[in-house]
């Protein structure tokens, strides 16, 4: 199978040309690519794939093979290949998602793809308020729920860089509160327009970074009136910018993309 390895912000992922190539097995692939020991090494797979609503399809897999509806890091690194590498020469994309067809607009620099924005939707609150009470191991807790085509929960802290995500991510992921899992943001307000977020991701553990995260985190600083309505996160992996418009309920995501290698590998 020929692959190519692209990160957004740190947000690692293997991508196969679907136009070329056939992933017979995209679940089982997913987990074998992704150990970073005796695969590829990647936070999942990601398909680039023909589609009849869009200029391309995108499918993405966690590294434990789960299917995920969308990926803020990872679209932007498809909108970068389908540039790129020829398939739709045009600075403003279409790609379809399991969360809805997304559009893209890149910023071009010498050819190639730096970095592109991404209208990400409406956010949409799932929580029954904001904040939601939760107990998490017997401790009190408080989240935001926001769904931005997949569900995140995002917890507030005054220091973020002590939390051992290791330990409790799992139980936040598999809260009771959470039949279908949840992808869990911790985070710490800078200033207004500043918040710096880790993220644990359900499938993945804690990656470098998260598009859908990082906008999920923003909308809650916002609602909470902790920050302005344009937003500069922080991952582990770089810094996205989050800008929501209030009058149409979109939000948009810009940050960068980038090629890492190309190869070939034998799947089974």
């Amino acid at each position: 199978m020929k692959f190519t390895k692209m990160q957004g912000a740190g947000n690692d992922y293997v991508y196969v040309n679907c136009f070329e190539e056939k992933v017979e097995a995209p679940e089982r692939t997913a987990v074998f690519i992704s150990d970073r020991h005796f695969g590829i090494g990647a936070d999942g797979l990601v398909l680039i794939c023909p589609s009849k609503t869009a200029d391309v399809k995108m499918r993405m897999f966690n590294a434990d093979g789960s299917e995920g509806a969308m990926c803020g890091n990872a679209i932007r690194c498809v909108g970068k290949y389908v540039y790129d590498h020829g398939l739709a020469r045009k600075n403003r994309l279409t790609v379809e998602t399991l969360g809805g067809t997304k559009e893209l607009e890149l910023e071009i620099r010498e050819g190639k793809v730096v970095q592109a924005t991404v209208d990400m939707g409406v956010p949409q609150v799932t929580s029954a308020a904001v904040p939601e009470d939760i107990c998490v191991k017997g401790k009190a807790d408080q989240f935001v729920g926001i769904s931005v085509g997949n569900p995140h929960a995002v917890y507030f802290r005054d220091q973020i860089d002590c939390l051992n995500l290791e330990e409790i991510g799992p139980y936040y992921e598999n809260h009771v509160r959470f039949p279908d899992r949840v992808n869990s943001e911790f985070v710490q307000v800078v200033d207004r327009s500043h918040i710096r977020m880790r993220v644990w991701e359900r499938g993945s553990g804690e990656t470098w970074a998260c598009g859908t995260g990082a906008t999920a985190s923003a909308a809650a600083s916002i609602l909470m009136g902790y920050t302005d309505n344009v937003v500069k996160v922080s991952l582990r992996g770089g810094d996205l910018k989050i800008a929501w418009n209030r009058e149409t309920g979109h939000a948009f995501m810009t940050g960068p993309a980038v090629e890492v290698f190309c190869g070939e590998i034998d799947i089974d």
